[in-house]
């Protein structure tokens, strides 16, 4: 099985450095709960009390909660790949031409569960815990939720608008079932919204070198762009980049306060 998403930390692992002056946002679950529903046309009430029951639940979750529940998840499914059926996993838990053509739209948030490298998992994971967590505790557990599902789905749609562009372009054979998997999109998301937001954090590589956020932000991307240029079969810059853009659009948001 070919897979062209590893994971967006096959760079060094990255530890977010947190000092005791590093700036906090409010956390959205601070605004007035009436700010949150609205009423549609037709007023569907019985939408209205799923919704608010929801944001109950959400907002009684820590961002330990949260973080732990999606590690929680990814284990599992990476536990799946080597109990079930493949083809089950990737018509199931794999993003591809294929799978959408075929109707299987769940995988475009499917397969941001998905591992089948315990490299991968674990470098995705350490990326999801550090970075996961400040943003959980600056915007809250709804958000974080959010922008992790909103990642996933936007990887997943830079991935296949990439490949259609080179099934249309391409003069080789293409690869119809050529497929990614991981969280890669979904933890860049995070990743690079927490540098947008502070780009003058320290963050170490190994647990060792210190960078400023804002250099390793450049790196990241500037190596997710080369990718695409040089046809890179084993990761796929165009997922990555898929997750930065939504990690632009929230950064965006936040700062005109619409978050």
């Amino acid at each position: 099985m070919s897979t062209t998403l590893r994971n967006f930390l096959s760079n060094p692992i990255i530890l977010r450095f947190f000092s005791s002056n590093s700036r906090l946002l409010h956390c959205r679950s601070n605004l007035p709960t009436s700010y949150f529903y609205r009423q549609n046309f037709g007023s569907n009430q019985s939408s209205g009390f799923y919704q608010r029951v929801w944001r109950s639940w959400i907002h009684r979750l820590t961002p330990l909660d949260v973080v732990l529940g999606l590690i929680g998840a990814n284990v599992a499914v990476f536990l799946l790949w080597r109990t079930a059926d493949e083809n089950f996993m990737i018509n199931n838990f794999t993003i591809s031409l294929d799978n959408i053509k075929s109707g299987r739209l769940h995988t475009m948030i499917t397969n941001a569960f998905s591992h089948t490298d315990s490299g991968h998992i674990i470098s995705n994971m350490i990326g999801l815990y550090f970075f996961g967590m400040n943003i959980g505790r600056n915007f809250g557990t709804e958000f974080l939720i959010k922008l992790y599902f909103a990642g996933a789905v936007g990887g997943a749609v830079f991935y296949l608008v990439h490949q259609a562009y080179k099934a249309q372009t391409s003069k080789l054979i293409w690869r119809p079932k050529e497929l990614a998997l991981g969280a890669s999109a979904a933890v860049n998301a995070i990743m690079l919204l927490d540098i947008f937001l502070s780009p003058k954090a320290t963050l170490y590589l190994d647990f060792i070198i210190p960078i400023p956020a804002i250099l390793l932000g450049v790196y990241l991307i500037g190596k997710d762009m080369l990718r695409i240029l040089e046809g890179d079969s084993h990761i796929s810059g165009a997922t990555h980049m898929g997750g930065a853009a939504v990690a632009a659009i929230a950064w965006a948001r936040i700062r005109k306060g619409r978050f």
